[in-house]
């Protein structure tokens, strides 16, 4: 695979990873995401388009976000050096404001009147929230029922902003429910309507867009990682839910001598239905109109997962992620809940960053893999800040007691 013309590449023109990805729509939604692709087509090749998200992005995003150096966990942990990229201080707390502007603008420029999404932790659910006041747009997101008992403070947020949240009440009660129900809204409302997907996932062209929008975070790591050391990462890692934040990440290094690590949620433990591990425990299927991974239960249908992260608790995950593990070019590892909640933690105590726990995977594999590494550089994205984590955290795990000592 020759990395440098990747991007040219995939997807392909029907949208496609190598088998992955694609478009399995019922037939009204087909002019519709035709519709999309094309105003998609045409926007990102305009320079006033990009120069329109370029100005928001700093000034109103406060882009670019800086790497940081955790000296003290770097110490703790031995002679490897752990590095973030700090998306939880890009505006609204976490990565998802990247697409979510894009697909604001995406909308005014289609004449749309109205956005709609689905949301887990609620992270994309505060960033559409926000594009939607700062556009003009009525915006309406669908949320698993358990997922807004976990994530009150953005619940709130998103109505502050004028936005509709709707509780989604059936099955799970989750992130797949969730999109579902959007879904259902988007099939009666595409005229004057348009589904801002919350991750790289979905049919074609929403893997690209999503993917496209959040290339900034590691276009700007990598430079900013290269001028702070001198040298590029031996290993960076991101967490993987559907994947925006971990694509958006790794592409930008693809053509590097650098290892690249996605974490996905372990739970509970590896019995179907306690953890989201897709790529670790999935087979390929079609889902919420894309082929890709997926957990499947023993009809072939989606599973029943289970995340400690909200964000993460996705039976299935981007084509593209799918392909790149086939190209053995990006490596998928796990993390538990245990895990996770310690390196949250240690993250808190040592450097006074108090991570998301979506996040907190990644951070935890990253301390893993420091204590076997023994030197060299782990460059972890940070996708999100911890704030709404914390009334959840502390009714299951008090303020860390138990998560002191290394």
């Amino acid at each position: 695979m020759d990395y440098a013309t990747y991007l040219k590449k995939y997807p392909s023109a029907d949208g496609r990873f190598g088998k992955y990805g694609g478009a399995y729509l019922p037939p009204q939604l087909v002019p519709a995401m035709e519709e999309i692709t094309q105003a998609y087509l045409t926007i990102c090749h305009s320079s006033q388009f990009i120069n329109e998200l370029r100005r928001i992005r700093r000034e109103f995003q406060g882009r670019p976000t800086p790497v940081y150096h955790c000296e003290t966990l770097s110490r703790k942990l031995g002679n490897c050096q752990i590095y973030l990229k700090r998306e939880d201080l890009n505006h609204t707390g976490a990565h998802k404001l990247n697409h979510c502007m894009g697909e604001g603008l995406l909308a005014k420029f289609m004449g749309k009147k109205r956005i709609i999404a689905e949301t887990g932790a609620g992270q994309h659910g505060v960033a559409l929230a926000t594009a939607a006041a700062f556009f003009g747009l009525d915006c309406t997101i669908y949320m698993g029922a358990v997922d807004i008992a976990k994530q009150a403070p953005n619940v709130a947020r998103m109505k502050v902003l004028g936005t509709k949240v709707v509780s989604v009440e059936k099955g799970a009660k989750t992130l797949k429910e969730a999109v579902d129900a959007a879904f259902e809204d988007y099939m009666e409302n595409y005229k004057d309507t348009i589904y801002c997907i919350g991750s790289a996932v979905g049919p074609h062209p929403f893997p690209m867009i999503v993917r496209d929008f959040q290339f900034v975070v590691g276009e700007e790591a990598r430079a900013q990682f290269k001028e702070m050391t001198g040298f590029l990462p031996d290993v960076i890692t991101a967490c993987v839910g559907g994947g925006s934040n971990s694509i958006g990440f790794f592409l930008p290094f693809i053509n590097d001598p650098v290892e690249i690590v996605g974490v996905e949620p372990l739970g509970r433990g590896d019995k179907l239905g306690d953890h989201a591990a897709s790529m670790s425990y999935g087979s390929e299927g079609v889902m919420h109109g894309f082929d890709s991974i997926m957990l499947k239960d023993a009809d072939g249908e989606p599973a029943p997962v289970y995340s400690i992260a909200s964000g993460l608790d996705y039976p299935s995950v981007g084509p593209e992620h799918a392909f790149l593990r086939e190209l053995g070019r990006v490596n998928y590892d796990v993390a538990s809940d245990r895990e996770a909640v310690d390196a949250f933690f240690k993250l808190s105590r040592y450097e006074g960053i108090i991570p998301a726990l979506e996040s907190s995977h990644a951070l935890a594999y990253a301390m893993r893999r420091a204590k076997e590494m023994g030197q060299g550089s782990i460059l972890v994205n940070l996708s999100g800040r911890g704030d709404k984590d914390l009334d959840y955290v502390i009714e299951h795990y008090g303020y860390g007691d138990d998560f002191k000592d290394f």
